[in-house]
């Protein structure tokens, strides 16, 4: 058996072995039905996920190159060492497809770094400097804001990362903020042109000497009220022991309307980069597949603002991922 392979198993196990020793938590039946929803040993709170989603909204749109990105990064970084993170920050510049030069950061926080066993949680940070999907032409070449396709999944990562600060689990946690992952040419169909950050921190760690985490777990557009997270293919091909315990996970805590039990498609993603480089990752991601794009209504327009950011769907994903980290 491959050694990552090997370790992707014994994690899984560990993980499995973690929840059973923890599942002293009360059970509860949901109102109005006889199922019986577990009640997390540490929680999630989506009120200050969600503060942390309007915080980068704050700044505006974080397209790379502009104040309101240098601005954003350095909230990013501040807040994850005020919450006890080693961080590291990746400056560097990255050519896009169209040939624009761009300034880009990776922003690392290391939790518990004297731990072998460390799994990688992930979002991307930037926002797209294009509306393309804009129902509206004369809005195409307009920045999007982002507040669910950038800064929905670093908001739940904030907030872990305030768990984090509070509570040690079994194992280390890598949280990534990767960058330049929108910049990408969405008529070609060469994926290389998307998540420019990942690709640069997979053949250039942040440290001499880092070792490869177990697993992924990358976040991208979890905060729409009508979110479905279906299991992402390329995510079942390279970890489908960690696919199927997030989604355990998420109908044992009551969140089966939004972590569906169905095969969904194949993303161009952050993970895909890490996949490549030996690293097994799942993406969650809401996945529309009746939709003309095959994701929600605002995706990549000027309508993903936070007037279509759920604290429900933030706590479905936070409190899953927290859960699977700390058991139940």
């Amino acid at each position: 058996m491959d050694c990552r392979k090997y370790l992707l198993v014994f994690s899984i196990l560990f993980f499995m072995m973690v929840s059973c020793s923890n599942s002293s938590g009360r059970q509860t039946a949901a109102v109005g039905t006889n199922e019986v929803v577990e009640e997390p040993r540490v929680v999630f709170n989506a009120d200050s996920a969600y503060s942390y989603v309007a915080a980068q909204c704050a700044f505006g749109e974080r397209v790379p190159n502009t104040e309101a990105h240098r601005l954003c990064g350095d909230y990013l970084a501040s807040e994850l060492r005020r919450h006890g993170a080693d961080v590291t920050e990746q400056r560097m510049t990255l050519t896009a497809f169209d040939g624009t030069k761009i300034e880009a950061r990776n922003i690392i926080g290391e939790y518990f770094p004297e731990k072998q066993r460390r799994i990688l949680l992930l979002a991307h940070w930037d926002s797209r400097p294009w509306a393309d999907n804009d129902p509206d032409p004369a809005k195409r070449k307009l920045p999007v804001m982002g507040a669910n396709d950038g800064a929905s999944g670093v908001g739940v990562l904030l907030e872990i990362a305030r768990v984090l600060s509070a509570n040690e689990p079994e194992i280390g946690i890598d949280i990534l903020f990767s960058d330049a992952e929108d910049w990408g040419d969405s008529g070609a169909g060469d994926d290389s042109s998307w998540a420019l950050g990942t690709q640069y921190w997979t053949e250039n760690p942040h440290r001499k000497g880092y070792q490869y985490p177990s697993f992924g777990i990358l976040l991208d557009m979890v905060g729409d009220r009508n979110a479905k997270f279906l299991k992402e293919y390329f995510s079942m091909q390279a970890a489908s022991g960690v696919v199927d315990q997030l989604w355990a996970t998420a109908a044992s805590l009551g969140y089966d309307n939004y972590f569906i039990n169905a095969s969904g498609g194949a993303m161009t993603d952050d993970h895909v980069f890490l996949i490549r480089a030996g690293i097994p990752c799942v993406d969650i991601i809401d996945q529309r597949m009746d939709s003309d794009t095959g994701f929600c209504p605002q995706w990549h327009t000027s309508f993903d603002t936070m007037r279509h950011i759920d604290r429900s769907a933030l706590e479905a994903v936070g409190q899953t991922v927290v859960t699977m980290l700390f058991g139940k």
